[in-house]
């Protein structure tokens, strides 16, 4: 087959010559690649293993240059090679977030159920979302005539899949322009970051095809805004009766209620996460706290981050006369092991 043409080291001049010439537009020379490539070659060297490239017909001359183009077997090499290393790369990012993500939730359940002993107040500990985190990289790639994939994977190692229609089918040339496009603009990016001169210049850059761009843009947004839906986990609501001045029926039932039906929780939670400051432990007494229910309580919160950008809450909630230290001290324990979970090597 045609694959086993080509060793490693022609592979690596055939993909220089394609990215560059995607990159400029131009006819590339084996000078150009003598210096685009690692591989250390004599410029000699290069222009014979470009004369069998182009013997094997994945570039050709164009009649007015010295340099070469891809051809459209040269295309579908470099997009089937750069589709098995991408699928590959997005596998093993979705394998090590599944295997994290499971192990994590078991574990901050029962974080919540230990704190609540620990403490005999009453806990809620939030799964990890993700804020302020990178755009990866960005993969298009046809699925049939009318529909393509965009896989956008952020650094905080979550995998997002969109099925994008299109008007027209899109050709392997131009799905590889997109693709430099979106990744040479958005790699590096946090959301807020995106603005509008940004969206703008890919939208002209895109041309006929802005509206794939604003699709991309759309699901970015998606992928990288607050998660409504945080899951929370709670603990030690029955410890409220332990306190005189909570175990008023009225308010022990409404701060119940609270912790069991989420919604306040989740809003305070997900306030408190997208305050850049609020990464060390916070202390809520009283009337601070923005939970009604919990106006003759205190709250103590502290914000854990298992990677870059990807970060969730542990709060403790008990009486204004709680032990504050011992109450430091448990979340202290718990942030520093949690802190940086997903960057540790696996195993």
């Amino acid at each position: 087959m045609d694959d086993f043409e080509l060793d490693e080291r022609k592979t690596t001049i055939l993909k220089a010559i394609i990215r560059n010439y995607l990159e400029t537009g131009e006819p590339v020379g084996s000078r150009t690649i003598s210096k685009y490539t690692d591989l250390n070659l004599s410029s000699a060297t290069i222009r014979n293993e470009m004369a069998d490239l182009e013997e094997l017909g994945y570039i050709v001359q164009p009649h007015t240059s010295a340099g070469r183009i891809p051809s459209d077997k040269g295309y579908r090499f470099y997009v089937d090679h750069l589709m098995v290393e991408k699928n590959r790369e997005v596998d093993e990012m979705k394998q090590f977030v599944i295997e994290h993500t499971e192990k994590v939730e078991q574990v901050l359940e029962r974080v919540a159920q230990m704190l609540a002993a620990n403490t005999n107040y009453a806990t809620m500990v939030t799964a990890p979302s993700y804020h302020r985190n990178k755009v990866k990289f960005i993969q298009l790639s046809n699925v049939d005539t009318e529909q393509i994939l965009a896989v956008i994977v952020t650094e905080g190692n979550l995998v997002k899949n969109k099925i994008i229609s299109v008007s027209e089918p899109i050709d392997n040339e131009t799905m590889l322009k997109l693709n430099i496009l979106l990744n040479s603009n958005l790699n590096g990016l946090a959301l807020e970051e995106i603005n509008l001169g940004t969206i703008s210049r890919l939208k002209e850059q895109a041309g006929i095809h802005s509206d794939i761009v604003s699709d991309v843009l759309d699901t970015l947004a998606e992928t990288m805004g607050v998660d409504e839906d945080i899951r929370i986990y709670t603990s030690g609501t029955t410890n409220f009766f332990k306190y005189p001045e909570l175990r008023d029926s009225e308010k022990a039932s409404e701060l119940i209620s609270t912790f069991e039906e989420k919604r306040q929780l989740a809003s305070f939670v997900t306030e408190n996460l997208l305050e850049e400051e609020n990464t060390g432990i916070q202390v809520y007494i009283g009337n601070e706290s923005p939970i009604q229910t919990m106006r003759d309580c205190s709250v103590v919160t502290a914000t854990y981050e298992l990677g870059e950008g990807v970060r969730g809450t542990i709060g403790i909630v008990g009486p204004k006369r709680m032990d504050y230290e011992k109450v430091m001290d448990n979340l202290k324990v718990l942030k520093q092991s949690l802190d940086g979970i997903l960057n540790k090597p696996k195993g």
